[in-house]
């Protein structure tokens, strides 16, 4: 069957094309954006992409059209779908129809986290020896790619609350059916399509209706918001995580602060220790949620630990890219300001006095609404030197982020003038986190060169 995938370099949609390709369809896609590093895993693929959404990517006619989220009416291809009568589908429905039928599955849903939560679970099952399929919304080191069938019965997805398509409001967590969810954390965010937390509340809910009565919800004992929701029914025990000992089923003892070296508690007995090169709190509590979760699926959890103390991690998720003239440059995905904030915390513990700059564009569609600007200035307060980057087309002007700043903050209009000030003024032992949810213009290649010349 030849699928045509609509959106293909959305980081779900990419992972969807690799399992629609294993299943052994034809795949081809279109994508305005195209960027790595999904573009170039679909290409090392043998995925045809195709750049735009013009009508004639769906000349001849695919069997199916697989529509992301991101596409609305008036798109050219998605108006030539219609009035050409093709069959079209959203892609958690097709994941759910053609993948996650009789599998176990096991959902990793909440604001932060979701990406680096089920690479991580992925790992642990994998290192386990139960070969588990997964999609990941992101380039795992772990492993060669973003999503694989596995040929075992359970099945790891990232569980996003966002909406599935034009066509269906639904978050796409709905489809999936999870019997092991993990429920991290709950902000507002995606201000695009919610109007406020309730909102967002009411499709955790759909999406606990949905969850077995022999099935497991994992989530932190200091979650309320979370809290609310399943206060509204559950029907499905409930393990509790918490980053202080003893104070769940689940716990850390932190042998150090930075979130690098911890051991975990069952009901307050130690049953096995982390190492690893992970850093920040946010970390702990993904680890501690992944634990639970893998023991549910028969993992013990002195096994589980030993999996995550080898642990890669995720691209663009405080991904270490060079370092150069002894400037370290990372890559981070964050995009909303506890992210922001979490991220910045670990890196902070890390270097302990060494001098640490965050260059943050806010390109979420949350961010560039504005719904998070009053928090941002705090989010970045860790870092010794802050760039925020205003692109064209932001709605929003960042001087007031600048003037509640209490650390050195600045706002750039051009790569070329932060490149500048970088090369110029960082120095041997500095730490350079660019922060974004998207390629920000090649910045990252473009200042390793500027550092190297």
């Amino acid at each position: 069957m030849h699928l045509h995938i609509l959106g293909i370099c959305g980081t779900f949609m990419g992972s969807l094309a690799l399992l629609a390709r294993d299943l052994g369809h034809k795949v081809t896609g279109s994508d305005a954006n195209v960027y790595p590093p999904m573009s170039t895993q679909l290409e090392n693929a043998g995925i045809q992409l195709m750049q735009g959404y013009d009508r004639s990517h769906l000349q001849p006619h695919p069997d199916l059209v697989i529509v992301g989220n991101a596409m609305k009416r008036g798109i050219d291809a998605v108006e030539y779908m219609l009035n050409e009568g093709l069959p079209y589908i959203s892609g958690p429905q097709f994941l759910a129809d053609h993948v996650l039928q009789g599998k176990h599955v096991l959902g990793v849903a909440g604001t932060h986290g979701k990406t680096t939560t089920t690479t991580m679970l992925a790992w642990v099952l994998d290192q386990a020896g139960l070969n588990p399929g997964f999609l990941i919304g992101g380039v795992p080191l772990g492993f060669s790619e973003s999503a694989r069938l596995g040929d075992g019965k359970y099945f790891c997805v990232e569980a996003d609350e966002y909406d599935s398509a034009f066509f269906d409001k639904r978050s796409k967590f709905v489809h999936y059916h999870p019997k092991t969810a993990i429920l991290n954390n709950l902000e507002f965010d995606h201000a695009d399509i919610f109007d406020d937390l309730a909102a967002i509340q009411k499709q955790f809910h759909h999406l606990v209706r949905t969850i077995p009565s022999e099935g497991c919800i994992i989530t932190p004992v200091t979650e309320t918001n979370i809290d609310d929701v399943l206060a509204m029914g559950c029907w499905t025990p409930v393990v509790r995580t918490s980053l202080k000992a003893n104070d769940a089923q689940i716990s850390a003892e932190q042998l150090c602060s930075d979130g690098s070296h911890f051991k975990v508690l069952e009901q307050g007995v130690v049953q096995g220790e982390v190492k690893w090169n992970m850093t920040g709190q946010h970390s702990v509590a993904n680890a501690l949620a992944t634990i639970a979760a893998a023991q549910h699926v028969g993992v013990s959890i002195e096994q589980a630990c030993e999996a995550l103390s080898n642990f890669g991690g995720v691209k663009r998720r405080m991904e270490l890219l060079d370092t150069v003239r002894g400037v370290e440059v990372y890559d981070d995905f964050a995009h909303h300001p506890t992210a922001i904030e979490t991220t910045l915390e670990g890196a902070r513990k890390r270097l302990g006095e060494r001098r640490l700059w965050a260059i943050i564009e806010p390109r979420s569609n949350t961010m560039r609404m504005g719904s998070h600007k009053e928090g941002l200035a705090h989010s970045a307060r860790l870092a010794d030197e802050v760039i925020w980057y205003q692109p064209e087309g932001l709605d929003w002007d960042l001087q007031p982020v600048i003037d509640a700043a209490t650390n050195h903050a600045q706002v750039s209009r051009s790569l070329e003038d932060i490149i500048y000030r970088i090369t110029q003024e960082a120095a041997d032992g500095d730490a350079v986190v660019i922060m974004s949810n998207g390629g920000f213009d090649g910045l990252h290649q473009k200042l390793l060169t500027a550092l190297q010349a």
